[in-house]
């Protein structure tokens, strides 16, 4: 499932998938905030 995520290249928000896939865009995206998902890793962590 994507996130709404920042693209630093396009200087938009853009649907991006956790590998870098933009739906929006239709190809990878390299320089992009991918805080939402570092921060749902964490929480998974914070489980056990």
């Amino acid at each position: 499932m994507a996130k709404w995520c920042f693209n630093y290249d396009s200087g938009e928000y853009e649907n991006i998938e956790k590998d870098g896939f933009s739906i929006d865009r239709g190809e990878y995206v390299y320089n992009w905030d991918d805080s939402e998902y570092r921060n749902e890793d964490d929480d998974d962590e914070d489980d056990f």
